[in-house]
């Protein structure tokens, strides 16, 4: 892998595409999506490929913000549980985004703090 450093975490750009994009429970939205997405953007390393973003994806899955509801190869597609909110982290300045349900811990990988 490169030396590539992102501006944001991975796991906080991935939730921000969610709140913009797919922020309705009755929307089915997929990691290729999300991955499209990330690469329009240009914030990720170019040599990437879907496979790199999974482990974040199963984050977002395990955390209860949404769930996997059918997969094919490498095509993962998920729903919301529930809206999510845009919060801000005084402890490490971003704004995060989390489902009512999910556990009030900041998502960004350095900070993890309580909000």
């Amino acid at each position: 892998m490169s030396n590539f450093t992102p501006k944001a975490p991975i796991a906080l750009q991935i939730r921000k595409i969610i709140f913009e994009k797919f922020n309705d429970p009755d929307t089915i939205f997929t990691n290729d999506a999300i991955f499209e997405i990330l690469k329009e953007n240009g914030d990720i390393d170019p040599s990437w490929i879907i496979d790199d973003v999974e482990p974040t994806i199963n984050e977002i899955c395990d955390s209860g913000l949404a769930r996997n509801i059918a997969q094919n190869f490498t095509t993962i597609h998920l729903k919301l549980f529930e809206s999510i909110e845009k919060i801000h982290c005084n402890s490490c300045d971003d704004d995060v985004y989390l489902a009512p349900s999910e556990n009030r811990v900041c998502p960004n990988p350095s900070c993890k703090e309580t909000i």
